[in-house]
């Protein structure tokens, strides 16, 4: 599913206007760049929210049969939580920081969110699959 190019360039960050209590990380799909959503962003420009759009990572297939690049699935969702950090770093809590995604920015999303030790706002992870879903538990959710 993906290779290990999170790590560069920097994300199109759209700021708040003001001071930045919140934070939205999306991440983009196939064909797309963070631009892209920043763009989009930018027309919905809250006052207190910062929104962080990564560039992503190389897809290696889509289709059920393809086989997913675990590793490389597992660097991506380090890269986005260390963006998690790092908004924690600047001030903003955990559960103010909303990840979400679409297509394979959808499907590291909702990966990332269930991985990761931080309590996050929530999670927006749209048109997408869960990767590596054979690694989560299969039962009913308390």
């Amino acid at each position: 599913m993906c290779g290990n190019n999170m790590s560069a360039p920097m994300p199109a960050v759209v700021p708040a206007a003001r001071k930045a209590t919140a934070a939205v990380i999306f991440l983009h799909g196939l064909g797309d760049t963070g631009h892209g959503w920043a763009e989009a962003f930018a027309g919905i420009k809250s006052p207190h929210i910062k929104y962080i759009c990564p560039h992503a990572f190389d897809i290696v297939g889509l289709s059920p049969d393809s086989q997913e690049d675990e590793s490389g699935i597992k660097q991506a969702a380090e890269t986005v939580k260390a963006l998690i950090d790092q908004e924690v770093k600047n001030g903003i809590p955990s559960n103010r920081i909303i990840l979400g995604g679409f297509s394979q920015g959808g499907a590291l999303s909702l990966y990332t969110a269930l991985t990761t030790q931080q309590k996050l706002a929530g999670v927006t992870a749209l048109s997408c699959w869960l990767p590596l879903r054979a690694s989560f538990s299969q039962g009913p959710i308390n």
